[in-house]
């Protein structure tokens, strides 16, 4: 692995780091019973996550010229299956860090509460006493909470199976219209604008469909009809859905690819 592919596996990781333990937001917003304020901080991850990934697209397109310039388009997919890679890792990584991301997420709302500044809290995110709090917040999870997973989920098996194909084409969208643009590069220009179609439809339906769900679900917990332990458990399960969605892209990855391909020739 080259420094310029593992620059590339470092970015998909951190983009999907952030998108996996945003979920831990609203577990803090239980906690704490800051559900607004939990909420501005989830949509305030994922809107990092989201557009910390347009800038793949210039890292990977530079990837494909230079593999054109020297003759080695045909290493390109192994390349792209191995971005696939270090995003899975990721998000795995993410779900063993909820429980931690939890306990740093209540301490962020509550000290926001009381000094209502972004700035001053990145800013004690670096300073002694932020790098304190991180390394006495780490914990992973128990084993009573693996156990758990074999009760009720809390969520249905049609928004698992949702939010699991948003995940997949929003892991493979970018990915898949460059290397349709190698394999179709009369329209290349063409196939890799084609990328946004795809991540807005993954993002349509992860609004449409799956924030409304964890939405009602927060306020069942606020309101007393739901059980916080449940509201945990399905927030995993929807992290493990995440998590299978970018397994499932390494599948669709070519599939979407050619697609792509076929229809940038129509556009």
């Amino acid at each position: 692995m080259d420094s310029q592919l593992l620059l590339i596996c470092l970015l998909t990781a951190v983009i999907n780091l952030i998108g996996a333990l945003a979920y831990a937001a609203r577990i803090a917003g239980i906690r704490t019973g800051r559900i607004a304020m939990s909420f501005a901080l989830f949509n305030l991850l994922v809107l990092i996550s989201r557009m910390s990934n347009s800038f793949l697209g210039p890292f990977l397109a530079k990837r494909i010229e230079l593999r054109l310039a020297s003759g080695g388009g045909d290493a390109l997919i192994g390349d792209f299956r191995l971005v696939l890679t270090s995003a899975s890792v990721a998000v795995l990584v993410g779900i063993l860090l909820v429980p931690t991301a939890q306990r740093l997420f209540t301490l962020a709302i509550g000290w926001f509460q009381h000094n209502r500044s972004t700035a001053r809290l990145v800013l004690r995110t670096a300073s002694p006493a932020g790098l304190s709090a991180i390394r006495q917040s780490l914990t992973i999870p128990s084993v009573a909470s693996v156990k758990d997973l074999r009760r009720p989920m809390g969520v249905s098996w049609g928004v698992l199976l949702a939010n699991m194909l948003a995940q997949a084409l929003l892991t493979v969208g970018v990915l898949a219209s460059l290397y349709a643009g190698y394999l179709n590069p009369e329209f290349r220009v063409t196939a890799s604008q084609l990328s946004a179609v795809v991540n807005g439809f993954a993002t349509i339906l992860l609004f449409a469909l799956i924030d409304p769900q964890l939405s009602v679900m927060t306020d069942d917990v606020v309101e007393g009809r739901m059980d916080a332990a449940l509201f945990r458990r399905a927030i995993i399960w929807v992290s493990l859905s995440r998590l299978a969605g970018t397994v499932l892209a390494q599948l669709v990855f070519v599939p979407a690819a050619l697609a792509i391909a076929w229809v940038a020739n129509y556009v």
